[in-house]
């Protein structure tokens, strides 16, 4: 599940569709998705534009009310189609790879966040049994709580976290 109903407010554009190496960030989060062997792969958008070329949209309109109710929206999605798992991710992580994804969810049956920057956080994988704790989570702060003492996959390249137009032009120059 990709997460992309973010307002991009500090990069002051939809950062969904800013382009990366000859494709829009959303398409290239799903793309990495796909690539990785995850299916079906849900993106959540506040717009219909912003959705995702190969992928099932969840059009999510309350996402103002922060990341945690986009992250509900996705995993209803999710639970809805049966899946055994989730993995969840956002479309501004550059250096998110199908490799990566793939080591998250190496053990189905434990949560697995990516450690980066000295913390951990998303792309993440949460088996069903955690669907119902998603499920209540509140805020803007997302799943962090559930991802504290969990098994991590590390990567420094997730690190980048396209916010800023600095951030922006660091990963053209990193990724293309």
């Amino acid at each position: 599940m990709v997460l992309a109903a973010g307002a991009s407010r500090r990069l002051g554009r939809s950062k969904q569709q800013l382009m990366l190496a000859g494709e829009r960030l959303v398409d290239r989060a799903a793309r990495v998705a796909a690539e990785a062997g995850l299916s079906p792969v849900f993106v959540v958008v506040a717009r219909q534009e912003d959705a995702a070329q190969a992928a099932t949209t969840v059009l999510h309109t309350a996402s103002a009310e922060g990341m945690s109710s986009s992250l509900r929206a996705g995993v209803q999605a999710v639970l809805e189609s049966g899946a055994s798992g989730v993995v969840v991710m956002t479309c501004d992580q550059a250096g998110q790879t199908p490799n990566h994804l793939r080591a998250l969810c190496s053990l189905p049956e434990l949560r697995c966040a990516s450690g980066y920057a000295a913390r951990r956080g998303v792309p993440a994988y949460f088996p069903r049994e955690d669907f119902p704790a998603l499920l209540r989570l509140s805020g803007d702060e997302g799943a962090r709580s559930l991802l504290r003492d969990s098994r991590a996959v590390y990567d420094e390249a997730l690190a980048l976290d396209i916010d800023t137009e600095e951030a922006y032009r660091r990963a053209q120059a990193l990724y293309g």
